[in-house]
C-alpha cells in the first residue's frame, strides 16, 4: 500500500510542480509519469489481492527496470544534449506515439510540450530525471525484496 501511495504522490507532486512553476514536461517525463501510475495501480492490486503478490511484485520490478532505463536515458540526454537527438525532432518512437495519444485523450495529465534534454527544475543539483532514476532504482530494490520474501 505504501508503494502505491508513494507513486500516486509522486505523480501529484510532479503535476503540482508543473503547474506552479510552469514546467513543460517532455515525452520521456510523461512516460515516467505513466509508469509511476501503472506501478502504483499494480502495488495497490498487490496489497488488496495478496495471494498473487509475487506476480504483482514481478510486474512492478519489470516496470521499474523500464523506468530506470527511461530516466537513465533522459539523464544522459541532459548531461550530453549536444549528442542527443531531441524528442520530436525525428520520427516518433513507440514511447512518443503513446505519449502523443495519451496527451490527446487527457491533456491536463499527459500533454508533452517540453524538451527531454532541458533541466528546468533542480533540487540539490539533481534534475527531475535524476531523481526519477533514483526513485525507480529504489522501487526495483523494493520489488526484489518482495520477490525474495516469504509470505
Amino acid at each position: 500500500m505504501t508503494l502505491a501511495l508513494s507513486c500516486f504522490g509522486l505523480v501529484g507532486v510532479g503535476m503540482a510542480l508543473q503547474a506552479m512553476l510552469s514546467l513543460a514536461p517532455c515525452p520521456l517525463c510523461i512516460f515516467q509519469r505513466l509508469l509511476y501510475i501503472v506501478i502504483g495501480v499494480l502495488a495497490l492490486i498487490g496489497a488488496l489481492w495478496p495471494k498473487l503478490r509475487q506476480l504483482w511484485a514481478g510486474l512492478v520490478a519489470l516496470l521499474a527496470v523500464l523506468g530506470v532505463g527511461v530516466a537513465g536515458y533522459q539523464t544522459w540526454m541532459q548531461a550530453f544534449p549536444e549528442l542527443a537527438s531531441e524528442c520530436s525532432y525525428t520520427d516518433p518512437n513507440l514511447i512518443e506515439s503513446l505519449v502523443d495519444w495519451l496527451g490527446m485523450q487527457f491533456p491536463s495529465m499527459f500533454l508533452a510540450t517540453g524538451f527531454c534534454s532541458s533541466r528546468d527544475w533542480e533540487m540539490f543539483g539533481l534534475s527531475m530525471a535524476n531523481w526519477s532514476l533514483l526513485i525507480f532504482a529504489g522501487i526495483v530494490g523494493y520489488a526484489a525484496f518482495l520477490l525474495r520474501r516469504k509470505f
